[in-house]
C-alpha cells in the first residue's frame, strides 16, 4: 500500500524513534514538497532535520501540480499538498493529524490516519510496545487527549487477550 503523509506523523514518528513503522507498514510513503519544506524549516527538532537531510529509500518527494480547491485554501500547504498528491495519484489514505486538514481530506474521499492509527497498526502487527510508545509520545508536544490514548491501550489489551 502506498501513502501519502503529512509532516505531523512523520515528526512525531521520528521524535519517538519509530519512523521505522512506515516501511514496515507501507510499501512507500509519499511527501509534496511542501512537507519536504516543513520538516527542513530550521526550528524543525534537530533530529528530524538530520532523518530528512537524508531520505530513506521508501520516502518518495512529489510535486503537486493540480490547483486545489477553495476548501482547501484555508488548510497550511502541507496538509492542503499532501491531499491534492493523493487526489492526484489516487492513493486512498493520507497521514495527517490536523483535525481541519483530517475534515477535508475526508471530504475530498481520502482515508485518514494519524499518528495514533500508525501506532495501533504497528502493536496489531507485533512491532511495537503500544503502552511504552505512547509514554514516550507523551513527553513530546503531541496533543491527544488521555481518553483518546486510553481507548487506544484498552484496544490493545483486548487483542493481546484474545489472541492469547
Amino acid at each position: 500500500m502506498i501513502v501519502v503523509a503529512d509532516a505531523s506523523p512523520l515528526n512525531y514518528l521520528v521524535l519517538i524513534d519509530q519512523i521505522g513503522l512506515l516501511p514496515a507498514l507501507y510499501q512507500q510513503v509519499l511527501i509534496p514538497e511542501a512537507v519536504l519544506a516543513e520538516l527542513r524549516r530550521p526550528r524543525a527538532p534537530k533530529s528530524v532535520g538530520l532523518w530528512i537531510a537524508s531520505p530513506p529509500p521508501w520516502l518518495e518527494v512529489c510535486a503537486v501540480h493540480g490547483a486545489p480547491d477553495e476548501s482547501l485554501l484555508t488548510l497550511d500547504p502541507g496538509e492542503r499538498d499532501a491531499i491534492l498528491l493523493a487526489l492526484e495519484r489516487g492513493v486512498g489514505v493520507v497521514l495527517m493529524d490536523e483535525a481541519e486538514g483530517r475534515r477535508e481530506a475526508e471530504r475530498h474521499n481520502v482515508r485518514v490516519a494519524g499518528t495514533l492509527a500508525v501506532l495501533e497498526q504497528g502493536a496489531q502487527r507485533g512491532l511495537i510496545d503500544l503502552r511504552a510508545v505512547f509514554e514516550r509520545l507523551q513527553q513530546t508536544n503531541f496533543r491527544l487527549s488521555p481518553d483518546l490514548i486510553q481507548k487506544a491501550l484498552d484496544r490493545d489489551t483486548y487483542r493481546k487477550n484474545r489472541n492469547r
